[in-house]
C-alpha cells in the first residue's frame, strides 16, 4: 500500500488530507506537536479504514526537526510514497512592532522545515523513480500583503522552490505539486490574531474537504500548482498582476489596516 507523511496533521488541511487518503486506502504517517489529537485521529482512521497509520509527535520549528521525523521512518521501515507539507502558520500585523520569535518561527515552519523534509525524502523517490510531493502555500503568494508580511512571503517562496522541483523532477516519475488555497476554513485567523472585522471582509471560504480534493486531482493530472478558490479570487490575482507596484501595495495597504480599524 501506498504510505503518506503529513505534516500539521492534527487539524484543518492536515486532518483533511488524512481523512481523505484513509478513506483511499493509503497508509498515513502524522506529524504536528499535539499527541491527544495525533493519537484520537489515528485511532479513528485505522478503526475505520483498517489502514496503517503510525503518529510522530514533533514540534517542526526546533532545529533538526526534519531530521528527526526522517529517521523515525526510517526506524519504524516506512517508505514514504507522498509527501505533503502542510504544516504552517501566519501573523498578522505591523513587523517592526511585531514579535521577533514567532516571525522567526514563521520562516522556521514555512521555509526551513518544508525544504529540509522534501531534502530528506526526495532522492528516495528519485531512487525508486515514483513519488509524489505536495506542498500547501496560499492565495497570499501571488502579491505582498503587509501586516501579513512574512506569511505572504515564506508562502510565494514555496511556490517558487515547488514550481522550480516539479520542472527538475518529473523526468524521474515524481510529482511536485503547489496548493495555493483561498480563505479556508480553518483556524488560521485565530492562530494568526487575525482582527475578527479583517477576517470578516476575506472572500469566499472554502471547506478544507475542497482543498483536499482539488490538490489531489492537480496532482494525477501532474499539474505544477493548484489554486484553489472562487472566481473572483481568480480574478482578482490576475488583475494584481497588471496594477503597478505602487499602487498595489498602497491598496493592499490600505485594505488591511483600515479593515483592521488601524
Amino acid at each position: 500500500m501506498t504510505t503518506a507523511l503529513i505534516t500539521g496533521a492534527s487539524g484543518g488541511i492536515g486532518e483533511a488530507f488524512a481523512r481523505e487518503l484513509a478513506a483511499r486506502q493509503t497508509n498515513l504517517v502524522l506529524v504536528a506537536r499535539s499527541v491527544e489529537k495525533l493519537n484520537q485521529l489515528a485511532q479513528e482512521l485505522q478503526q475505520q479504514y483498517k489502514i496503517q497509520v503510525d503518529v510522530i509527535v514533533k514540534d517542526l520549528t526546533e532545529p533538526d526537526a526534519a531530521a528527526t521525523v526522517f529517521d523515525a521512518t526510517k526506524t519504524q521501515g516506512l517508505t514514504i510514497d507522498i509527501l505533503i507539507n502542510n504544516a504552517g502558520f501566519g501573523d498578522y500585523g505591523d513587523f517592526a512592532e511585531s514579535d521577533r520569535t514567532r516571525q522567526i518561527k514563521i520562516v522556521q515552519l514555512n521555509v526551513l522545515a518544508l525544504v529540509d523534509l522534501t531534502h530528506h525524502f526526495l532522492p528516495l523517490m528519485r531512487q525508486r523513480r515514483s513519488g509524489s510531493i505536495i506542498n500547501v502555500a496560499s492565495i497570499a503568494a501571488f502579491q505582498p500583503i503587509p501586516y501579513l508580511s512574512v506569511y505572504a512571503a515564506s508562502k510565494a517562496f514555496a511556490v517558487s522552490f515547488s514550481e522550480a522541483l516539479w520542472a527538475e523532477n518529473r523526468q524521474y516519475g515524481i510529482r511536485v505539486l503547489v496548493a495555493c488555497p483561498g480563505p479556508t476554513e480553518t483556524n488560521f485567523f485565530t492562530e494568526a490574531n487575525f482582527p475578527p472585522a479583517l477576517a470578516q471582509t476575506t472572500n469566499t471560504v472554502m471547506s478544507s474537504q475542497e482543498v483536499v480534493r482539488e490538490s489531489l486531482t492537480a496532482l494525477e493530472q501532474w499539474e505544477p500548482n493548484v489554486i484553489i478558490s472562487d472566481t473572483g479570487t481568480h480574478l482578482r490575482s490576475a488583475v494584481a498582476k497588471l496594477v503597478p507596484r505602487k499602487i498595489l501595495l498602497t491598496l493592499l495597504a490600505k485594505h488591511f489596516k483600515v479593515g483592521a480599524g488601524l
